[in-house]
């Protein structure tokens, strides 16, 4: 209890497929390291930044510091604008260590990623966040969790998806990350509000919904999927006993993963096989003993004996039979599900939150049964929760965590937060809202305010989706930008957030979509468009208005967060620079052609058609190569071609950011030639 009063120490990771993720590791590595230890010395810690032992390469670290002793300590001023940096940037993210380990036990190739938050201030945030990451194939719902919907265009839930080869027939997914809100216990270190606030009946009011989401997960996952189901809660009745109604439910097609041998260095506990169940009225054994007007908040599946669901299936499957209670009724029940292979993460094991794991491998298709239960009791769920908040107060805590998408499989990553049913708690949310509406405010200062519509479309508030079919307009942009349609298609894969694009002149932002998302896209519409997005792909063409632009000029430039995406496409608007003219035009934003201090590249970019271009930077010998591709390490930035000058097309805090970087990168070149050198000489 002691060690759950001190606050929790910052923690951030560095993503691992950033640009300059192996500079940003050896700064950490070789600078801060070190230069921090003499504050940490005084402050009683043995080490001022350590990368945490069991996340892979160095790419996790671990403060001895709190968030709020990085802000107030001015020796840790630097440390902190470095961190600041680097978020904005999107070269790293601060989370909770623990928050990481779900990704790292799941961890697959992924082709598309759904993140699904109910609340949307909230996902507002989340999207703020990845947007630097570069990816084409994230999609951010709004949906209820427990509702979110297959498109199935078969309409039936007794048609296993499971046997159709056609992807597009129904929304499946490989991992389904499962984060259910929760009494969030497990985050009283960097919430010590929740020490006053917390109660039994915070996790028992969660309890039904907490499993509905896990079984809506389950249905949502394709046989031989992987399903995490996790919560930042320390409460066996949110934890095994949610895993155990699970197994009962699903029988024989669901099992627990062992999954001890990952990250062996990462000190957990198994899960528990037993507990007791508290509410008002005390502590129960088991479901016998609850008083029947305790009963209605106070459920059989909150024990370890769990409920057997005999009315749905008319008997007992296999788990239920492994299921078993002593025979003494003085003693606690025990269950003999495999609940051990859940992990349990302390807080004073490695100093961090509490948090709890167990990973799900769907073995066949859910019983045919609980596929068609599933979605009445979905329907009811509300009902069952109000029942449950007439006998016991509760409140909820729900993390929002991703990462960046790579290529491969499909995953999900679930969330819910029923807050017209007072699921959060209320002074967590007005501090979450106010940090929402202060990054709202920034972000209207640099892309314009915008009107938020009362009805567009299906979902109030949210304007929806519609695919760019304009063939001139898109011909436009690939004519321009020198753009082969055979290695990077545009038609059917451009998106704009614009009901009324019926002449081209509307269309104000440009997103591009993977062919997975494309896919689910054209599967919402087809199905009547039952998810409710706030988010899609990668925002890659945004109009630009200048009067210098002629009749052949493009109106729409490049964003910066879809350069990288699309680079490697163009073979027009392209203007290679050195070192020297590059960092000349980021600290002065805008040079005219004469002023370049390699002529050729001043001629080079007088050539350049006007409107949106690209610098892409190279070495000396380099210069004039028409050998030079460009690949995941390019440094380049959009710039705006005018009639006798170039203006960068980025921010100023991403210009400053990026001259640092360069500055550090010729440094660590110029010590590794002297180093290179010295041995030569000796």
């Amino acid at each position: 209890m002691e060690f759950l009063r001190k606050p929790l120490p910052a923690a951030f990771r560095v993503y691992s497929n950033g640009q300059f993720c192996d500079e940003i590791r050896l700064k950490l590595e070789n600078d801060f390291m070190i230069s921090l230890q003499a504050e940490a010395i005084e402050s009683g810690e043995l080490e001022a930044i350590k990368p945490l032992p069991w996340y892979p390469k160095n790419l996790a670290w671990h403060s001895n510091f709190s968030r709020k002793e990085i802000r107030k300590n001015q020796t840790l001023e630097r440390f902190h604008e470095f961190l600041k940096l680097e978020t904005e940037a999107g070269n790293m993210t601060r989370q909770e260590s623990v928050s990481m380990i779900m990704f790292i036990s799941n961890f697959v190739w992924l082709n598309q990623v759904v993140a699904n938050d109910v609340d949307y201030k909230r996902s507002n945030l989340l999207i703020h966040q990845t947007k630097r990451t570069c990816t084409t194939n994230l999609m951010v719902t709004n949906n209820e969790g427990q509702h979110f919907p297959s498109c199935n265009t078969k309409r039936t839930l007794s048609v296993a998806s499971e046997t159709n080869p056609h992807p597009i027939d129904q929304l499946l997914f490989d991992r389904v990350l499962c984060d259910v809100p929760c009494s969030g216990d497990g985050t009283l270190r960097k919430a010590p509000d929740i020490w006053r606030r917390w109660n039994s009946g915070s996790g028992n009011g969660l309890h039904s919904l907490q499993v509905v989401l896990a079984m809506r997960g389950l249905s949502l996952l394709k046989v031989g999927g992987r399903m995490v189901y996790s919560t930042c809660s320390m409460n066996p009745i949110e934890d095994e006993a949610v895993v155990a109604e699970i197994l009962r439910r699903c029988g024989c097609s669901v099992e627990l993963v062992d999954v001890s041998d990952k990250l062996p260095e990462l000190i957990r506990r198994p899960g528990l096989t037993k507990w007791k169940v508290h509410d008002r009225g005390g502590w129960y054994r088991s479901y016998k003993d609850v008083p029947k007007s305790q009963r209605d908040g106070v459920l059989r599946s909150m024990f370890p004996s769990g409920k057997s669901d005999k009315d749905s299936s008319g008997g007992k499957n296999s788990y239920e039979e492994m299921a078993s209670i002593s025979s003494d009724e003085s003693a606690e029940e025990v269950c003999d599900l495999p609940l051990e292979l859940c992990m349990r993460i302390l807080p004073h094991d490695q100093n961090t939150g509490g948090f709890f794991i167990a990973v799900l491998h769907k073995v066949s298709p859910l019983p045919d049964f609980q596929e068609k239960v599933t979605q009445k009791r979905n329907l009811s769920t509300r009902n069952n929760i109000n029942s449950s908040e007439k006998s016991s107060s509760y409140e909820a805590v729900s993390d929002t965590v991703v990462t960046k998408p790579e290529e491969g499989t499909e995953e999900i990553v679930l969330e819910a937060t029923v807050s017209e049913n007072g699921f959060e708690p209320p002074e967590m949310e007005s501090t979450w809202n106010e940090g929402i509406v202060e990054l709202a405010q920034k972000l209207d200062d640099i892309e314009g305010k915008r009107e938020v519509p009362s009805m567009q479309g299906k979902w109030k508030g949210l304007y929806p989706v519609v695919f760019l079919r304009d063939q001139t307009g898109i011909n436009g942009i690939k004519t321009f930008y020198g753009i082969k349609d055979e290695s990077f298609p545009l038609y059917g894969h451009l998106v704009t957030r614009n009901s009324d694009i019926s002449s081209h002149g509307n269309v104000k932002r440009i997103y591009y979509v993977s062919k997975a998302v494309k896919n689910v896209l054209e599967l919402n519409f087809a199905v009547g468009k039952p998810l409710k997005i706030s988010s899609v792909g990668l925002k890659m063409f945004e109009k630009q208005s200048a009067k210098e632009c002629e009749a052949n000029c493009c109106s729409f430039r490049i964003t910066s967060e879809g350069l990288p995406v699309i680079l490697p496409y163009m073979t027009k608007q392209i203007l290679y620079a050195t070192m020297a003219d590059f960092k000349n035009l980021l600290q002065h934003k805008s040079i005219k052609f004469l002023d370049f201090i390699h002529p050729q590249i001043g001629e080079k970019a007088a050539e350049l058609a006007l409107g949106s271009c690209v610098m892409v930077l190279v070495d000396d010998s380099q210069l004039g190569s028409e050998q030079f591709k460009v690949n995941s390490s390019t440094i380049a930035i959009g710039c705006w071609k005018g009639k006798a000058s170039l203006t960068v097309m980025v921010t100023t805090v991403d210009c400053h950011q990026l001259i640092q970087r360069l500055s550090d990168r010729s440094k660590e070149k110029e010590k590794a030639e002297n180093c290179f050198k010295t041995a030569e000489t000796a």
